[in-house]
């Protein structure tokens, strides 16, 4: 029986994650769930253990990994979508220094298996990616962009205690663009516009992943016995023209000088924070091969990308 300690669990993915395996009857004797503050008495789960600890703090983590005796923690804290007064400093701090801070811990007190959200960003965004990336392409990043830098950054990390430390078993998920019934954010808002943007000579394809096999994939890594690197996707890919088609709408085609342009200015004007890089973003979207996640993990996805962007679509009442 596990005794499990999730970062991150108050958040969008932690708090099902928290929910799963407080419902894995015999398989999970302890679940503590770990973030900033307490959840609201309507996202409790009944026998979970709520504690308060900030993973930029060293001691946080480890004294309650220490006093519930975990073996497995799921680590998913992390600042995906930085708010307008986050600094990049403070992603840093929770990305990174938080990173190093839980796997120390996992070390320290003799955790057998640590699971890590990581993401199709830590591929990076280039123009030379292959067509579908695998596990064993680079991980490359994007510097300019902190999130997808701060991942490779975190698998680097991972890498030394994989030579240091084999006795802590790894699960590294490199997840697509998660899409769910209440998701809403910078990538979702692409797809509401009225014309959503192309850049021209780009297809912009996208990987979808719905939220519950994000979470099926975790609770798996958790009950399993599977170790390694796996990318985290539905079945095949939307170019941003089909995404729009079943949006019933048209794209608006603009040269990517232009854009660059644009942002330039909108970014000193303050009306963004994204500046001329950010226009990567889009261009050269990461692609994930799931080969392995259904053939060595053993899970496949229930929804493929393009059942999962129209269960996105229709729950927004699109």
């Amino acid at each position: 029986m596990k005794r499990v300690l999730v970062t991150g669990g108050n958040g969008f993915l932690g708090h099902s994650v928290v929910r799963g395996l407080a419902e894995a009857g015999d398989k999970v004797e302890l679940v503590v769930s770990a973030d900033l503050g307490h959840p609201g008495d309507d996202r409790r789960v009944d026998g979970v253990d709520y504690v308060v600890a900030d993973v930029t703090l060293p001691g946080a983590v480890a004294g309650q990994i220490g006093e519930h005796r975990i073996d497995t923690v799921v680590h998913l804290a992390s600042i995906v979508n930085p708010g307008k007064s986050t600094t990049v400093e403070q992603e840093y701090a929770v990305d990174v220094d938080g990173s190093r801070n839980v796997f120390e811990a996992c070390v320290k007190h003799g955790v057998g298996r640590v699971v890590v959200s990581s993401s199709g960003a830590a591929y990076g965004y280039h123009a030379d990616n292959p067509a579908w990336l695998t596990e064993g392409d680079p991980v490359r990043c994007t510097e300019t962009f902190p999130y997808s830098l701060h991942k490779r950054l975190v698998e680097e990390m991972l890498a030394g205690y994989r030579e240091s430390d084999p006795e802590l078993e790894q699960v590294v998920l490199r997840i697509g663009t998660i899409l769910g019934e209440s998701v809403d954010n910078q990538i979702t808002d692409l797809f509401k516009a009225k014309r959503p943007l192309k850049i021209r000579g780009s297809d912009s394809p996208f990987v979808f992943v719905w939220d519950q096999d994000v979470v099926a994939v975790i609770l798996q890594a958790v009950l399993g016995e599977k170790t390694g690197i796996f990318n985290v996707a539905g079945d095949g890919a939307m170019t941003i023209d089909e995404i729009a088609a079943e949006m019933g709408k048209r794209v608006q085609t603009v040269p990517v000088g232009l854009l660059k342009a644009g942002l330039a200015v909108a970014k000193r004007l303050g009306l963004t924070p994204h500046g001329p890089a950010q226009t990567d973003f889009l261009r050269y979207r990461p692609v994930l091969d799931n080969t392995r996640l259904k053939e060595q993990f053993g899970y496949t996805p229930a929804y493929t990308t393009r059942e999962a962007f129209t269960a996105w679509r229709e729950s927004q009442g699109l």
